[in-house]
């Protein structure tokens, strides 16, 4: 493991969105900067904690290593799709449970979420000696834990127990072996409750800012982090805590969750800033502010796109369950005839003879949407709805529920299930049920609901049934609840690193 020190104050700072548009901050070189003479100002503090936020926006480095890839292909919303099964294979592998443990994938996975860890650590380690205000300092260093823990969290949830590399390492600890998982589900669990108090609530941030951390960021990862463990009064608890602060609401239209108007909406709980044209290219992609989903996710031919993550028939016939056509499936999944944005009509010869139904829709960018210089692919624009209020209300169901309060479960699932009907009074009645009924629909609003937003892998592994899922597919539980570690790092620390159970 190559946990070698990140010389932070060259890496390009993270963007924050202002009003309607998104600008990135000044990207002046720091010449004759050292670490000797860099943390010294409030201004240092803000563009060390910037830089911590930049490994948000990591998505090739230089291998994808993209949410959907982890969420969707693995699950059974997905396939890979491509050209073909020589088009990245690598990932074909990994859908069918057959992936090598040294893919490039999971290598820049690991490494993405341990460069992100050591930047939370330098503001961690640097900052608190930085004479400024108070007020500012606490909340860059509350900002700093929540990054740090959601990297952990992307660790632990992917491989388990990993080094616990939770301070700037010197040359002798390199090699740390892993920790236990409960180890590393406690060090996220403090720096959440540590966020939560030091950063404030969205309506505390000037326009700006929005898209920093806030008190309910922190606290909605924290309760998922309680529900992996199945700790339901906590995750409960803090879930509630979330939806009686009145800091997000469900918007009314939910197409409009996944537009470039719709970015940072009342709802939005946890979202990655991109930016349409930060000049990115495609190399290590740590010098972007832009996306690579769209490209990857349109269609091929005249859409321009390389159609990844195409979704199966399984995942669209369960819009049609309840014996209607869910209304959110319109703005989820594309189907042969619908309009492509401004890019043309979804027909298969359109996207040069590929066979597919479906196409993904949410991460859709428009034409008229594309950077406005340079090569547009890796400079999209659209956001990462990583959690929004729903899945809040939604992760308060599932605990209230598990924990004997099926009445404030279903009024959380209802709020959801409200929103979804909107004017329709003739679909998606409120759920009345009981018991592991009440559960299942739960667990069946949230495919639905939160679709190809890169949960449903996860939602299956944590709820215990990715075996009765995926097992056709080729998961074996107790292997494939956990991705292999990447064998160069096991190789690079002479075993210090052992090797998940099942992997070779």
């Amino acid at each position: 493991m190559k946990l070698h020190k990140l010389f932070f104050f060259i890496a390009l700072v993270a963007l924050f969105p202002s009003a309607c548009q998104k600008d990135f901050l000044d990207r002046k070189p720091l010449i004759g900067s050292s670490e000797e003479n860099f943390y010294r100002s409030e201004a240092d503090a803000i563009a060390a904690v910037n830089a911590a936020y930049a490994p948000l926006q990591f998505e090739i480095s230089p291998a994808g290593h993209f949410r959907w890839i982890w969420g969707d292909i693995m699950s059974d919303d997905a396939i890979k799709g491509g050209s073909g099964d020589n088009d990245a294979n690598e990932l074909l592998q990994l859908e069918t449970f057959r992936g090598p443990s040294n893919t490039g994938n999971l290598e820049s996975e690991w490494s993405a979420d341990f460069e992100g860890i050591y930047r939370a650590n330098v503001v961690l380690e640097r900052v608190p000696a930085i004479e400024m205000n108070a007020t500012l300092k606490t909340r860059i260093l509350g900002e700093a834990h929540f990054i740090r823990a959601w990297f952990f969290y992307n660790l632990v949830t992917m491989f388990g127990g990993v080094p616990l590399a939770d301070h700037l390492l010197a040359p002798s600890e390199y090699n740390l072996p892993r920790a236990e998982a409960s180890q590393v589900w406690a060090l996220i669990e403090s720096d959440l409750k540590t966020a939560a108090l030091s950063v404030p609530p969205r309506s505390g941030y000037a326009q700006e800012d929005l898209g920093r951390i806030t008190k309910g960021t922190a606290q909605a990862l924290l309760a998922k982090s309680y529900l992996w463990q199945k700790r339901w009064a906590e995750a409960e608890a803090v879930a509630n805590e979330v939806i009686q602060s009145n800091e997000y609401q469900l918007v009314t239209d939910y197409a409009a969750i996944f537009t470039q108007a719709g970015e940072n909406n009342a709802e939005s709980v946890f979202e990655i800033q991109y930016m349409n044209a930060s000049g990115g290219n495609w190399g290590k992609n740590n010098a972007n502010e832009g996306t690579f989903t769209p490209v990857f996710q349109r269609a091929r031919g005249q859409f321009d796109g390389y159609g990844f993550n195409i979704p199966t028939e399984d995942f669209v016939q369960e819009f049609f369950k309840e014996g209607f056509e869910d209304p959110r499936l319109k703005s989820t999944v594309f189907r042969v005839g619908d309009a492509m944005g401004d890019r043309g009509i979804f027909t298969k010869e359109a996207t040069g003879g590929i066979s597919y139904d479906y196409y993904p829709k949410k991460y859709f960018t428009f034409k008229n949407e594309d950077a406005p210089f340079g090569d547009p692919n890796p400079n999209g624009g659209t956001n990462d709805r990583v959690i929004r209020f729903s899945d809040v209300l939604l992760m308060h169901a599932e605990a209230a529920a598990q924990n004997g309060n099926e009445a404030g479960a279903l009024t959380s699932l209802n709020r959801v299930r409200a929103r979804a009907r909107g004017n329709a009074a003739n679909i998606l009645p409120d759920i009345n049920a009981s018991g592991q009924t009440l559960i299942d629909a739960i667990y069946r609003e949230r495919r639905i609901e939160l679709g190809l937003e890169g949960h449903r892998f996860f939602d299956l592994v944590r709820t215990g049934r990715a075996q009765a899922v995926l097992g056709p597919l080729g998961y074996v539980d107790g292997t494939h609840n956990l991705f292999p570690v990447p064998q160069s790092q096991v190789q690079a620390t002479n075993g210090a690193i052992r090797q998940n159970p099942g992997y070779n």
